[in-house]
């Protein structure tokens, strides 16, 4: 025990073992306490749903203008600029925030749901056709690479540098690890290539990305602060897609009971997606950094300390969740905190699920059968679950 009479842990949460199969870790961290400070880091945690999204929805006492990971923008500089959304609070965040609101409105969605519907019938029919695919690759990254780019109004060539960016953003997220710094290492060829991808003159005139500089235009935001919306629109509609989609192929293809459920009612997709996010967690954690000295759970946290919620454990605590390790159409899953919660809520939620259920849907519609055709194989990072391989078995 330590002070404020939190339980500690020698546990490392961003080890190989941990970032591989951290469920048996979240339960015993869970088990800890609602508030558990973690020794190898000098962080606080906290894992279960109760206090997890309760942190999420207190930005004024847990804000993130410190930064969203572990490094502390107090007192370190960023390896680059801060999102002005993701690591921002009020009034930068509010003002951002709504334009992005504006930019991804109903009709927006409205407008590229056929597009996204059409182009993952494409995509599906060709794969049911080979009968095995990765589905890691060929499908869940596929996808989103192909359509959401687009939509955004991006250029063709250079596009794969937008992956590497996300997996150092999101390893950027955890400690300077060897992980880190492998990913760190092609900053200077990767960082510059996706600025420019945002730029005003690299954009078509009717994506999405264009109307982000309508904002500009119109005084909402200053010049140099829409690439920066552009680059955070991309994080939304790619990275977190990608491992999504993977997850609800993952879970699909482990659940035949789940694919029948799916395929009896295709209106199930947008059920079968977010129920995958739930258990899956592509999003696994995420920091906060208090503002002022709080008590959790009679638990005191001192100012300016990095507090690390376990988005995933959260999502899994049987407090919460009746079953909570089994993947079920059935279930409710408002309120999971995939996609996090409070102000800070990803901003791309729609926009994934509208990916997501066009993926689910036309597979539901061309498929017979799935099921898995190898050993999955996850490429590991500091703080996205995402898969390297899924290798995949249809029948139509």
């Amino acid at each position: 025990m330590i002070a404020g009479r939190a339980p500690s842990s020698d546990v490392d949460p961003f080890s190989e073992a941990f970032l591989t199969d951290p469920w048996p870790y979240h339960a015993q961290l869970r088990d800890a306490g609602p508030v558990v400070y973690l020794e190898r880091y000098g962080v606080w945690s906290m894992g279960r749903y109760e206090e997890v999204a309760a942190t999420l929805n207190d930005w004024k006492t847990f804000g993130s203008g410190a930064g969203v990971g572990m490094a502390n923008f107090h007192r370190e500089e960023p390896w680059r600029k801060p999102s002005i959304i993701l690591e921002a609070d009020p009034p930068l965040h509010t003002r951002t925030h709504k334009v992005l609101l504006r930019v991804l409105s109903p009709s927006a969605l409205r407008d590229l749901k056929p597009v996204f519907e059409q182009e993952a019938d494409d995509l599906v029919d060709r794969l049911a056709s080979r009968g095995t695919f990765d589905g890691a690759q060929d499908l869940a990254k596929e996808f989103p690479l192909r359509v959401f780019p687009n939509a955004v109004g991006l250029r063709s060539d250079g596009r794969e540098k937008l992956l590497t960016f996300g997996d150092m953003v999101f390893n950027a997220f955890g400690p300077r690890n060897e992980r880190l710094e492998t990913a760190l290492a092609a900053t200077s060829i990767v960082l510059p290539a996706v600025m420019e991808m945002c730029a005003r003159s690299a954009l078509s005139p009717d994506g999405l990305g264009a109307h982000i500089y309508v904002a500009v235009d119109a005084g909402d935001i200053a010049e140099d602060e829409a690439p920066m919306l552009v680059r955070s629109l991309l994080s939304a509609g790619l990275d977190t897609t990608i491992s999504s989609l993977a997850a609800a192929l993952f879970c699909l293809a482990r659940s035949p009971e789940a694919f029948e459920a799916l395929r009896a009612d295709v209106s199930l997709a947008r059920t079968a997606f977010d129920e995958a996010i739930r258990l899956e967690s592509p999003v696994q954690t995420f920091f906060r950094t208090t503002t002022t000295t709080t008590d959790v759970a009679g638990v005191t946290i001192p100012e300016d300390a990095k507090v690390l919620l376990f988005l995933a454990s959260a999502n899994r605590d049987p407090r919460r969740w009746n079953d909570a390790d089994r993947y079920d159409l059935t279930r409710r899953t408002g309120g999971h905190v995939g996609f996090g919660s409070g102000i800070h809520r990803c901003v791309g939620e729609l926009l994934s699920r509208l990916e997501g259920e066009a993926v689910l849907a036309a597979l539901a519609r061309r498929v017979r059968r799935l099921r898995l055709a190898g050993e999955p194989h996850l490429r590991v990072n500091n703080t996205i679950r995402a898969y390297d391989s899924l290798p995949l078995t249809v029948e139509v």
